[in-house]
């Protein structure tokens, strides 16, 4: 197992980032060939949650031992708190980065899978929501999606006044990060509104898993995007379980969307 931290300068976010790497290289049984599409290997880009960084993954969950069992590249970035949304004012384009530049740039660096069908993104929290509307918006570059307790509150935002605030974050903050609030319903940052428009343009849309505690404070709304998936007609799992918005519950079910993933690209 090789884990890699990698400095680059990213023309998405016009700075130096940095992105963990995660790869299964040392298997006793075989070698790491450049030649890899003809292996089991798979890659997936994993975002972290709100107020975290690409340290997160690595120190929260289990993740170099799932990839090694699964044979699956791991690859972390920073978010920072964007929501991986694209910052028009500060031209930060986070979700250009997830959804485009980091696989282009990791792809050439690294002797990965260069096709969709061998490619994932997934996070949670808020990088569930990112991977959800990164993964449906660049939805050329994935074949399925992983979403852990998604941060999915747009209908909450959208239309608040100027004096909102939460426990969270206030009114500037949310109009930074997700621009018009009252434009923000049916826009490219609605995860429904990205489904209708890929069912109507015939677009093909990755095969989603989802999973929420049943005590997460965003139960209700990743039921509901559930329900709405599932009378789509699109191809999702929702794994509904005991616990709350913390990493017992996220250890949980990042070892079962590894068990997903890996029927999906075998």
């Amino acid at each position: 197992m090789a884990i890699m931290q990698i400095n680059f300068y990213s023309k998405m976010l016009k700075k130096n980032t940095t992105i963990l790497a995660i790869l299964p290289v040392d298997k006793p049984d075989k070698k790491f060939q450049k030649d890899v599409d003809s292996e089991n290997l798979k890659t997936l880009y994993l975002l972290h949650g709100y107020a975290g960084n690409y340290m997160d993954w690595l120190c929260g969950a289990r993740i170099v031992e799932l990839s090694m069992r699964y044979n699956v590249a791991v690859f972390l970035p920073s978010g920072e708190n964007s929501f991986y949304l694209d910052d028009e004012e500060k031209e930060e384009y986070f979700g250009e980065f997830v959804g485009n530049e980091i696989i282009e740039f990791t792809r050439n660096v690294f002797p990965i899978p260069q096709k969709r069908e061998k490619t994932f993104i997934g996070g949670l929290s808020m990088g569930g929501y990112g991977a959800l509307r990164n993964g449906l918006k660049y939805n050329k570059n994935f074949a399925g999606i992983i979403a852990l307790s998604s941060a999915l509150i747009i209908h909450k935002i959208a239309g608040i006044p100027k004096d909102y605030r939460n426990a969270y974050a206030s009114y500037n903050y949310y109009r930074r990060v997700f621009g018009d609030l009252n434009s923000l319903i049916g826009s490219d940052k609605d995860i429904n509104a990205l489904v209708t428009k890929l069912k109507q343009e015939k677009g093909s849309i990755p095969k989603i898993y989802m999973a929420c505690g049943k005590d997460d404070f965003l139960v209700q709304e990743n039921r509901d995007l559930f329900n709405f998936l599932k009378n789509e007609g699109i191809d999702v799992i929702y794994e509904e379980d005991e616990g709350g918005h913390d990493w017992d519950f996220w250890n949980k079910h990042i070892k079962k969307a590894f068990e997903w993933l890996n029927k999906l690209s075998n």
